[in-house]
């Protein structure tokens, strides 16, 4: 699957989270090869973002469209600031929630390290400050910006624990370093601040509320989008995709169905349903989010052709939630 310059394995190897898995995976970055790896949201696939080859081993990857544009990480908020014009807003959210799970997609400049194949061509970059230790040492140990998307085909679910990478990339990427399951379990919130009020483009980590309270205000919806060239990263509208359909608020099950729940309620036909998986029963938000791309990949090998979501409340990371979802079951 790769091209004759890189040296991907028949059998993917998981590196231990430990001093030699790190500089086995900082090296093989380094070297323009790709490595899965964990941060606090997803587990990403990384390549060396100022490397136009590596990028694009990103892309033959995961089958993901070059339109599209990569978040590059970087270890610490002075890294970021060499490769993009941060205004005060942009500022102010990252001192707010750096490191952590939000992206800024900001003006590129002159300068800027990440390639423009990371960039889709974009004038802008999305950056970003990961909060998890593995992803924060491997980082500071590569010393360049690493794009890394999802690590999974694209579309397709997101992988928050190394088996799922390995399900969807085995013999596609060089390692996939190990760090357990992920904590967030959705991506990381994307606000562009490009001129103007911050905007909203994705949902994640970072909750709409928590950013009115740094902003003083809600953030601005995305203007409207070419679907041919997002503004940023997760925003095409079928994307995050099991095999199976995805049908929403359902409250009342049909035979042979998969169905996700959430909170106590029990839709009607529960019974003839062929599997089932409560995200929280307690109704919480966050346990939900840690949840939702590990059940939906469960679910999905049920071999049921259908999978029933209950209604779940869009307040909090709920809405996060809900935007994964919608775009799991959009026409694909």
């Amino acid at each position: 699957m790769n091209d004759p310059g890189s040296t991907v394995p028949a059998a993917t190897p998981r590196l231990p989270p430990d001093a030699n898995g790190l500089a086995e995976a900082a090296a093989l970055l380094r070297a323009g090869e790709l490595v899965a790896f964990p941060t606090e949201t997803v587990y990403g696939l990384g390549a060396d973002a100022t490397d136009p080859a590596a990028v694009a081993r990103i892309f033959a990857a995961k089958d993901r469209p070059r339109f599209n544009p990569l978040i590059a990480h970087v270890a610490d908020a002075d890294a970021a600031l060499a490769d993009g014009a941060f205004d005060e807003w942009a500022l102010r959210l990252a001192e707010a929630f750096w490191p952590g799970p939000l992206t800024l997609v900001v003006p590129a400049r002159p300068k800027s390290r990440v390639c423009d194949l990371a960039r889709a061509g974009l004038p802008s970059v999305a950056l970003r400050v990961p909060a998890h230790p593995l992803a924060q040492a491997l980082l500071v140990a590569v010393g360049r910006p690493v794009a890394a998307p999802s690590a999974n085909r694209s579309g397709r679910v997101s992988p928050t624990r190394a088996g799922h990478v390995l399900d969807d990339l085995a013999g596609r990427i060089a390692a996939v370093l190990d760090g357990g399951d992920t904590p967030v379990g959705v991506e990381s919130t994307v606000v562009a601040c490009l001129g103007g009020p911050p905007r909203l483009l994705r949902p994640g980590g970072i909750t709409r509320a928590a950013l009115r309270a740094v902003l003083g205000h809600d953030p601005a919806a995305p203007e409207a989008a070419d679907s041919d060239r997002p503004a940023g990263p997760g925003m095409l509208a079928s994307h995050y995709a099991p095999r199976a359909r995805v049908r929403l608020d359902a409250v009342r099950i049909e035979p042979g169905e998969a169905v996700l729940l959430f909170g106590s309620g029990c839709p009607e036909g529960l019974e003839q349903a062929r599997a089932a998986l409560n995200l929280s029963p307690a109704g919480d938000a966050g346990e939900a989010a840690a949840r939702l791309f590990g059940a939906l990949r469960e679910l999905d090998a049920s071999g049921a052709d259908t999978i029933a979501v209950a209604p779940i409340p869009s307040e909090g990371l709920g809405e996060a939630i809900r935007d994964r979802l919608a775009r799991a079951a959009a026409p694909r």
